[in-house]
């Protein structure tokens, strides 16, 4: 045709052809499509608190943000994060040189996978993973190494395997990039666990990037325990913390780094390349947010935990196998007992079925097999939404 560009090379870059559109964009499009009740992305149906909601308002109105904030993030900003982490953790962080405020977490993990990696590098990552993961390390020239967490049907949970964990590790292994709580599985790592991981860091002298933005939901005793707090760790630990999940403004943007000052110095040279800076006036409201006081970040786990007991129990009766999650706003799910093993399949289906949509979690792994019979939903929605849905779930039983 006239005008068009001929090639024989693909337009996309080889290293991102694997990957394509997002089963979070195939599903919200689904839902759209078929009018059903969408449990597949994770963003919250409601805004969060009213009074931080407000503070992005000041801000605008007072012209704070309006113009291209600080590269490193908001000064206000930054003294939050290092707060919030030595009150919370113990952890003391500079603001000035070890504070990094990110386009959400999702640039964090993008800026600090290409800041750390050469081309060749192994990373260890705990599968199944965040999608976006696997994108990164591939963008960065870098050689993905899984270890698979591996469903305990008897507790109703997924573990982590330490001597897998060890053996994943070469002469070529650069970092591992560790996820807790996790998405999909809602598995917390508990301090044993997270003490191994440690050990065969400094063992190894290998860096780590901890995803940790569901540090605020844990449920059921469990414990969230940063990387960074471990022997050895605080000097090799990227940590990566978001406002979207734990205040409920996912559309914000806001994120951040928590690392030695060197580490941090490398991040922001790639991040200035991403997007320079993002988010103006939503930084100071969030520095307000971090501020909220216990009783907000326990009625919001409360609120959140009363919610996963809803749909966890209302997936039990429509007959899923259901691990119920220590932590994060997803449960995962066996399909074998309702007769299904694909979950793809079966999520294609599920809209016109029985009016919900779910993720497949064999999106999340390179093992696609371990993966084919787990389903996640999200119970981060209103509790009507929920009700709904469990009832139209029903309909599987049936």
């Amino acid at each position: 045709m006239a005008g068009m560009t001929s090639t024989a090379r693909p337009f996309l870059n080889r290293r991102l052809a694997a990957f394509g559109t997002t089963i979070f964009a195939e599903m919200s499009a689904l839902a759209v499509r078929t009018g059903a009740i969408n449990l597949g992305q994770g963003f919250p149906d409601t805004d969060g608190p009213e009074e931080i909601r407000e503070a992005a308002v000041r801000a605008l109105r007072d012209g704070r943000g309006n113009q291209y904030p600080p590269g490193p993030g908001v000064p206000e900003l930054r003294t939050a994060v290092a707060e919030h982490q030595r009150r919370r953790y113990g952890l003391s962080f500079d603001p000035d040189t070890e504070v990094l405020v990110t386009a959400g977490a999702t640039e964090a993990i993008a800026a600090s996978l290409l800041a750390l990696l050469e081309p060749g590098d192994e990373v260890v990552a705990l599968e199944p993973y965040y999608d976006s993961y696997a994108a990164c390390i591939a963008m960065a020239g870098g050689t993905r190494v899984p270890v698979t967490l591996r469903p305990d049907l008897e507790q109703g949970r997924f573990r982590l395997d330490l001597d897998e964990l060890r053996d994943a590790v070469t002469d070529r292994t650069r970092l591992l990039l560790i996820n807790t709580p996790h998405n999909p599985t809602g598995a917390v790592l508990t301090r044993a666990e997270l003490t191994a991981i440690a050990e065969l860091a400094v063992e190894r002298d290998l860096l780590v990037v901890t995803d940790e933005v569901y540090e605020h939901l844990v449920f059921d005793g469990a414990e969230h325990v940063p990387l960074a707090t471990l022997p050895g760790m605080r000097e090799r630990t990227v940590t990566i913390g978001s406002a979207g999940k734990t205040f409920s403004f996912t559309g914000w943007k806001v994120g951040w780094v928590t690392a030695a000052p060197a580490l941090v110095t490398a991040v922001r040279s790639a991040k200035q390349y991403l997007t320079y800076v993002a988010s103006g006036p939503f930084q100071y409201a969030v520095a307000e947010a971090l501020a909220l006081p216990d009783a907000h970040f326990d009625a919001f786990r409360a609120d959140l935990r009363a919610k996963r007991d809803l749909l966890a129990a209302g997936l039990a009766e429509a007959g899923f196998g259901v691990f119920r999650p220590a932590g994060t706003y997803f449960v995962t799910t066996d399909i074998r007992p309702l007769g299904e093993s694909d979950g793809f399949a079966f999520c294609r289906s599920l809209p016109e079925r029985a009016g919900v949509v779910a993720i497949p979690n064999a999106v999340f792994y390179d093992h696609r097999e371990a993966g084919a019979p787990f389903v996640r939903f999200a119970f981060c929605k209103r509790t009507d939404v929920l009700e709904e849905a469990v009832g139209r779930l029903k309909a599987l039983r049936a």
